[in-house]
This record gives structure tokens, C-alpha cells and sequence, in this order.
């Protein structure tokens, strides 16, 4: 089945609910893409490996998307191994509440996709059972995938070249903001948060401890340099180890 003929198939199966059918780009990698309301997110994935034209056995993989204001838009990627056809599902669910069912049921191999996008973007999937830390300690707060996510490492040390589209490679740019509650660049690694650092944190941060400044002797002042010999006087001089004339013996 070509492209088109997935995506009117799958629309013909989700009838009356209303969806958008379209290609995505690749050329000779192009897949069917359908975008369907939350509530008929199951449907959607059940029709797709059901169906005896689209025989969806295998499912490829399940992520999302951050599009800020609008939601997350949920993403999963099946495949033919029959037909040889892939089809990529989108659903777009609010930020609050950020939640789909989930489709473990039907493809077991979700399971590992749920839980990553559970932790990584904080939507939540409704049936899974076991939304636990899969690669992020239970202590770590926040999900890192959110667009909203402050990257520390991106704070203490600037991305080189140019940030964003349309800057300019050769540097300037936008003056380098800092968010809010974020320690400059100067306060990280194990040097105390200096004073008035507006609760920081104080104390050991981790990382590489700072170099003990070397205390280097004064130089003179140009005036209490003594005076280098005149060239005569060096050239006078007795070489180390020579044996005085007779005239410097008798004097």
C-alpha cells in the first residue's frame, strides 16, 4: 500500500471520527501520517494491527513532541511486515492534564516507550501499570525532554557558534540571558557561592576544585634594581678560574 492508501484506510476504519490524513516527507521513506482525537487514540492503534489491509504487526517505536502552549503531541510508528507499509499515529493531549491511554495491551512493546515518555516528558499513560524511573534517578525532579526544562550544562558554559537559526556564526548575537534561580557560569563547581548570591546554594557543588592561587615574590621598584656593569667593567673582569697576571700579582 502507498502512503495515501494507509491514511485513507485508516481514516475509513475511524469513522465517523473525524481525522487529518497526511504524508509525511522522505521521498522513498514517506509514511502515512493520521492525526486522531485523544479519545480515539486506542482505536486507532487497535484498527491499525486488526485491520487485514493495513496487518500493523510491528510496532517500531512511541515518543512526543513539546509544542509549548499547544500540548504534547503523542507519536507511534508502526509497521507492515507483510505489507511492508509504516504508519505514524499523532494524538495531541494538553499540558494539564498530560494524559493518553496506553497501548501496552495491544503492543507489549510500549511498555520500555510509555515509561521513557512518562519520565522524560511527564505525560502519563493511562492503563500501563509500572510508570517507574527508567533512566533517571528516583531523585532527579523535572523532565528533562520539556521545553520549558533549564539545561544546567547549557547555562555554565555556552554552546559555541551560533545558538539559534539566523545568528551569526562568527559570535554576537543575543546577549546571553540567565533564567531565573539558575548560578552563573563563575559559581559552579566546588567553590562556595560567594555572598549575596541570592540562595544559589551554598556550599560544594561537585566538579573540579579550584586552583590554589601561587603567591608570586614582589618585584623590585625600577629604582631599587641594582645597577647593571658598563661594558669596560664586564669586559675587565677575570674570566671564572683564570690565573692573575703578574702585574694584578705585584699590585
Amino acid at each position: 500500500m502507498t502512503p495515501e492508501e494507509v491514511g485513507r484506510r485508516v481514516v475509513a476504519l475511524l469513522a465517523p471520527v473525524e481525522v487529518t490524513a497526511s504524508v509525511s516527507g522522505g521521498q522513498g521513506y514517506a509514511r502515512a501520517t493520521v492525526d486522531v482525537p485523544p479519545a480515539s487514540w486506542r482505536d486507532a492503534v487497535r484498527a491499525a494491527r486488526d485491520d487485514a489491509e493495513l496487518a500493523c504487526d510491528f510496532f517500531d517505536w512511541l515518543s512526543a513532541v513539546d509544542e509549548l502552549a499547544d500540548g504534547f503531541d503523542v507519536v507511534v510508528h508502526l509497521w507492515s511486515t507483510r505489507g511492508r507499509h509504516g504508519l505514524l499515529l499523532r494524538t495531541r493531549v494538553p499540558r494539564e492534564p498530560a494524559t493518553v491511554a496506553s497501548v501496552v495491551d495491544l503492543y507489549p512493546g510500549a511498555g520500555w516507550h510509555e515509561r521513557e515518555t512518562y519520565e522524560m516528558f511527564g505525560i502519563s499513560f493511562d492503563g500501563h501499570g509500572e510508570l517507574k524511573p527508567l533512566l533517571l534517578p528516583p531523585e532527579f525532579e523535572g523532565h528533562p525532554l520539556r521545553k520549558e526544562f533549564v539545561l544546567a550544562s547549557r547555562v555554565a558554559k555556552p554552546w559555541p557558534g551560533a545558538k539559534e537559526p539566523g545568528e551569526s556564526e562568527a559570535g554576537g548575537g543575543r546577549r546571553p540571558i540567565r533564567p531565573p534561580g539558575v548560578p552563573a557560569p563563575g559559581e559552579w563547581g566546588t567553590t562556595p557561592t560567594p555572598a549575596g548570591a541570592a540562595g544559589a546554594g551554598e556550599g560544594p557543588r561537585g566538579g573540579t576544585p579550584a586552583r590554589p592561587v601561587r603567591e608570586r615574590p614582589a618585584r623590585p621598584a625600577p629604582g631599587d634594581r641594582p645597577a647593571r656593569p658598563a661594558a669596560g667593567e664586564r669586559a675587565a673582569r677575570p674570566a671564572p678560574g683564570a690565573q692573575p697576571t703578574s702585574e694584578e700579582g705585584t699590585a
